[in-house]
This record gives structure tokens, C-alpha cells and sequence, in this order.
């Protein structure tokens, strides 16, 4: 379990660095400082990426199961959740699972909101 948790760790560490580097470097080039493109960029190019590599990984096998924990969970973790998220909902619709792939979407939408604004809430409360 512990070499596992390096595994993930290991991608983890530069999938963070190439998040902050990549939505930098797509935010200041898009010279647009009210829209975060740079978090749009990150998260299209990871949802690209981990549907590239998972395909890859399903119909080839060409990932160890450790290569698995270092691309899939630590590097494009690290990267992004989205394309995470983006996955999980396309193999619910392929499996032709239409109303828990929009549950999907609603919960994490909705939830995800409401969970940022409650958080700014209580900031408030506990910071003044």
C-alpha cells in the first residue's frame, strides 16, 4: 500500500507542477484576465489526455498497474479531477447509463457550488 501511495505521490507532484505552469502559461498568452482560461486549458487538455491514455490502456493493456496509479491518479490527479470526472460520465453514457452520467454532471455541479459557497460562508463567520 505504501508503494502505491508513492506511486500516486510521484505523478502527483508533477501533475501539480504542470497544472500551475500550463494554466499560467494559457492565462497570460489568452491576455484575458476576467474569464480563467488557463483552468479551461488544464482541464480540456487533461480530459484529452486521460481519454487518449485510457483508451490505450483498455484496448492494448500497455499500463502495469503501477504505471496506472502514476498516469491515471497521481499525474492527471494532480493535474486535473475534471478529467476524471469527464471520464467516469462518458463510460457511464457508453454504458448506456444516460440518467446516472446526467446525475453526474447535476451533482457535481450543483454540489460543488454549494459547497464552495458554504465554505466562503463559513469563512466568513470563523475569519470576520
Amino acid at each position: 500500500m505504501l508503494l502505491k501511495m508513492l506511486f500516486v505521490g510521484l505523478g502527483g507532484f508533477f501533475g501539480a507542477i504542470l497544472r500551475y505552469a500550463m494554466s499560467g502559461w494559457a492565462q497570460t498568452i489568452s491576455k484575458n484576465s476576467s474569464f480563467p482560461i488557463g483552468t479551461l486549458a488544464v482541464n480540456l487538455i487533461g480530459c484529452f489526455v486521460l481519454g487518449f491514455l485510457y483508451y490505450l490502456a483498455q484496448s492494448r493493456g500497455i499500463f502495469s498497474p503501477e504505471w496506472r496509479l502514476v498516469l491515471f491518479v497521481g499525474l492527471l490527479g494532480g493535474f486535473t479531477t475534471f478529467s476524471t470526472f469527464g471520464n467516469e460520465t462518458m463510460l457511464l453514457v457508453q454504458n448506456s447509463e444516460l440518467n446516472l452520467a446526467l446525475l453526474n454532471i447535476g451533482l457535481h455541479l450543483i454540489l460543488g457550488l454549494m459547497a464552495v459557497w458554504v465554505g466562503q460562508l463559513l469563512g466568513k463567520l470563523i475569519g470576520g
